[in-house]
């Protein structure tokens, strides 16, 4: 009985030494994947937060196995946990640069626009004050299309004004969306009013 007892004592001083040199490993897999993650959180929260919060998860119940001493399931689970860090990092870079591509050609439609629209919106504006000094309409331009036009006009100077603000903002995206619905609006409006474009 007595030998019986020395070795339960001896096999769970065994597992007591062995579960203790998991000890320092499983920490520092925690911290490696913990800095891993860091260093790629901004783009990822940026371009790919669902993404992000998988792999927050992830590292969660890792950190919650670290805590309750489970080291065996720490260091089985850190090599897929750093895995969905590096599928994270190689998918916030492709939507980043998939997002300054966008930014790239937003900024280069816009240089035209910028100076096409308000030449556009002052040739309609000239027109709408021009035929409303005279007598009689042309033909195919109507007292009513002229009155849209006109109003037209103050709906085309606001749309424009926020256009221009997004693009002094930098979100040069939303600046030629409002600037090609603009235009598109000048040139209905350019129709109704008998003008070419």
């Amino acid at each position: 009985m007595k030998q019986q007892s020395v070795w339960l004592l001896a096999l769970a001083a065994v597992l007591l030494v062995g579960c203790a040199s998991q000890k320092g490993p499983a920490e520092q897999a925690v911290a490696g994947t913990e800095t891993a993650l860091a260093a790629v959180r901004h783009d990822a929260q940026k371009y790919v937060p669902d993404q992000l919060q998988a792999v927050d998860a992830q590292l969660a119940a890792l950190r919650g196995s670290l805590s309750k001493g489970d080291y065996k399931a720490v260091l089985t689970g850190a090599p897929t946990v750093n895995s969905a860090i590096r599928s994270l990092k190689y998918a916030a870079e492709a939507k980043k640069a998939d997002a300054e591509l966008a930014l790239a050609k937003a900024k280069d439609a816009w240089g035209p626009l910028s100076t096409e629209v308000p030449k556009t919106v002052d040739a309609i504006e000239s027109r709408v004050a021009a035929l409303s000094k005279e007598q009689h309409l042309p033909k195919g331009v109507s007292k009513s299309s002229l009155a849209a036009a006109r109003s037209g006009v103050d709906s085309l100077k606001s749309m424009w004004s926020e256009a221009s603000n997004a693009s002094a903002s930098g979100d040069f995206a939303t600046a030629v969306n409002k600037a090609q619905a603009a235009k598109e609006k000048a040139a209905q409006i350019m129709r109704s009013l008998g003008m070419s474009f």
